[in-house]
């Protein structure tokens, strides 16, 4: 069996008073991939924000590397090799792509060539400031801001919404290189289920707060039950 790289245990969490995660518990295996599935609401992006150390943790723990860092400062969780993208992007606007990439970067396996390499798009924009890119190439940017920290877990966060079918394409290929090639594990925040389900192993659905089903991705993506109770979205077949 891998060696979990982020364990949760009986999570609650959320803002201030209001408790958006009840007794959330994972897995997340060196080297894996987990989905987390849900209706819009139900706490999915408050558990990438939790993992972050970016909203108020009640109670339960976060175990990276074998590290508690349920009390770790967001930054230093960073430091340590958790790499978050944002719903918003977040890029530096004003900075040219070039300068975006290297503001953050630190040694590692991920570099602005290989960068280059897995977003040619934003290569060819290199000098462009970050407010002169489309959606697709700022979101391109925005992963590749991220790798240049060079993570050991990328937590991703609806990066595929609203954007063309053709950027979907290659932002899902890029996603399966960083997998493949670099090892990354990762932690995919999505709501088009049957692109999260084909591009990890393990998934998990969220439902008012708690984790309500959990199974293989591949099983769960054939749990048409499952998909209509807990998601209430049908996959084409």
């Amino acid at each position: 069996m891998a060696t979990p790289i982020l364990e949760i245990k009986n999570l609650i969490a959320g803002y201030r008073e209001a408790i958006v995660l009840q007794d959330v518990s994972l897995t997340l295996e060196e080297g894996g991939s987990l989905a987390v599935l849900g209706r819009n609401g139900v706490g999915k992006s408050t558990l990438l924000l939790a993992i972050m150390g970016l909203v108020d943790i009640k109670s339960g723990s976060i175990h990276f590397k074998g590290r508690d860092i349920t009390r770790l400062p967001a930054h230093k969780r960073a430091l340590a090799g958790l790499g978050w993208v944002a719903q918003e992007r977040e890029i530096f606007p004003t900075l040219t792509v070039e300068e975006n990439l290297t503001t953050t970067s630190r040694p590692g396996r991920w570099n602005i060539e290989t960068i280059y390499a897995l977003f040619p798009r934003i290569h060819e924009r290199r000098l462009n400031k970050g407010n002169q890119l489309s959606g697709g190439e700022q979101q391109m940017l925005a992963f590749g801001r991220t790798l240049m920290t060079n993570p050991s877990v990328l937590l991703l966060d609806e990066p595929l919404e609203g954007l063309a079918p053709v950027i979907v394409d290659e932002l899902t290929d890029a996603i399966a290189k960083m997998m493949t090639d670099g090892g990354m594990s990762l932690i995919l925040v999505e709501q088009h289920t049957d692109v999260a389900l084909s591009m990890t192993r393990q998934a998990i659905v969220i439902e008012r707060g708690r984790v309500a089903y959990e199974s293989g991705s591949s099983e769960l993506r054939l749990d048409q039950t499952a998909l209509d109770r807990y998601v209430g979205l049908a996959i084409e077949r």
